[in-house]
């Protein structure tokens, strides 16, 4: 198979996460018979200092070229006090829009090796695997009108039925796959769009007797994360709600860095670790890699049916984490592995 892939390592951390990544990616597809057509580009923050945009237009042709996108992270301390449109995450909120990607998909998955990392206690946090399903290009975040005049902000939610419906099967259709439970998360008592959002959730579960629904307010939400992670299979959510939680699920992973992310649209899918750019340890080769090493996993799932792969490279995770042989983030028994090293342990277990 060809897999046509644009790498976007970022700013920060990026820039090393997704280097582990791709000679994960590399490995597999040398393995496994697979013709890779790999590309890079920039986005964020190193784009407006070498372009003076966060997502260039050669960057944006390569990704609507590109089968899948693997993109690090985008932030840089220097540019927090310009207007949004002018931030590197612009860049990745125009990226997902042009993309079409309108799903994003967070797993969230207690590795046993990992218990103790988690500040939770071990009986609480054994066993949770679930993933957040998270809206992507509508809400508050796209909505118009928007802006600061004077004294006053604006910022607008928005949702439409078709975006409720498409985002809701996407849900319930990876539900089918896994425990067969969808927990929908909205501010229903407060806010009219959540209203929609329940209403048009409950009428797709109709087309899915196979599986069971249950709606959660989001703080109630955010607080049963803590309390009983284990009785979420899927969650499903709007853009802002979804953004807020899915770094939420991170403590119970043990490390933001462990996490990684798939947005999927109909014609595209964009792959990134849920971490920032964190550039306090950026070029010390400190950074974890699972998440970005984890995404490409995703991508072979998701974008490439290719679920042996994605296996092999879930397993690979697992094995290393098992070992011990892992970054400072994740309290090592022994000293911590640097970046490179925990991608090379990847690649080990992966084999010949």
């Amino acid at each position: 198979m060809k897999l046509n892939v644009l790498a976007l390592p970022g700013d920060g951390i990026g820039v090393e996460v997704t280097r582990e990544a791709v000679r994960v990616l590399q490995h597999v597809a040398r393995k496994h018979g697979h013709a890779l057509s790999l590309t890079e580009g920039l986005l964020g923050g190193i784009a407006i200092h070498q372009t003076g945009n966060p997502l260039p237009e050669e960057t944006l042709r390569l990704a609507l070229e590109a089968d899948a996108t693997l993109m690090g992270a985008v932030g840089l301390p220097e540019f927090d006090r310009m207007p949004p449109s002018q931030r590197p995450e612009a860049g990745l909120l125009g990226l997902r829009k042009a993309l079409g990607v309108f799903a994003n998909l967070r797993p969230v998955r207690a590795y046993a090796a990992l218990l103790d990392s988690s500040p939770l206690k071990n009986a609480l946090v054994e066993g949770v695997d679930m993933i957040i399903v998270r809206e992507l290009t509508g809400g508050i975040y796209y909505g118009t009108p928007r802006g600061i005049t004077g004294d006053t902000a604006v910022n607008t939610m928005v949702y439409t039925r078709a975006e409720i419906e498409r985002i809701a099967r996407m849900g319930f259709e990876l539900a089918r796959n896994r425990r067969r439970k969808v927990t929908s998360v909205d501010k229903s008592n407060v806010l009219e769009n959540s209203q929609l959002w329940r209403k048009v959730v409950t009428e797709i579960a109709s087309e899915y007797p196979d599986v069971a629904l249950d709606h959660l307010l989001v703080d109630n939400c955010a607080m049963q994360l803590i309390l009983n992670p284990r009785r979420f299979d899927i969650v499903l959510t709007e853009n802002m709600f979804g953004d807020i939680l899915s770094d939420e699920g991170a403590v119970l992973a043990g490390s933001i860095g462990m996490l990684p992310s798939a947005s999927l649209g109909e014609k595209h899918g964009l792959y990134e670790p849920v971490h920032g750019s964190a550039p306090d340890i950026a070029g010390q080769n400190k950074a974890n890699p699972l998440g970005a090493i984890g995404s490409v996993a995703a991508m072979l799932e998701y974008t490439f049916a290719l679920k042996e792969e994605a296996a092999a490279v879930y397993t690979a995770i697992e094995q290393v984490l098992n070992s011990g042989r892992v970054t400072a983030d994740l309290r090592p028994a022994g000293p911590p592995a640097t970046t490179s090293q925990v991608g090379e342990a990847i690649i080990e277990n992966l084999g010949n």
